[in-house]
């Protein structure tokens, strides 16, 4: 230890006099990391990366989202995007009249 440096113990806690703060942290706690995880997209890409999963899917990656590549591209579920033109265009047809 250092000279002019007293301590004081508590349950998880351990306090210098000089205000520094170290934890006595439990062990085994964390998740296995792993170094090697892959990341699958739905396009076909894969990356590495290091993650706490070993595989991870994802829908949109940064060689298919239309920021990255430019081109517009329309995702859609359950017919949302149809149903909301329809919805625009009756809107404009009645504006009209």
């Amino acid at each position: 230890m250092h000279q002019g440096l007293t301590l004081v113990h508590f349950e998880n806690l351990t306090l210098f006099s000089a205000c520094a703060i170290v934890f006595n942290m439990k062990k085994d706690t964390h998740p296995k990391y792993f170094t090697e995880s892959v990341i699958k997209c739905s396009c076909g890409n894969e990356l590495k990366t290091g993650s706490t999963k070993e595989k991870i899917s994802v829908e949109i990656c940064s060689a298919c989202h239309p920021f990255y590549t430019g081109q517009k591209k329309i995702i859609d579920t359950a017919g949302r995007v149809e149903k909301f033109k329809a919805r625009q265009a009756k809107a404009k047809t009645a504006a009209k009249k």
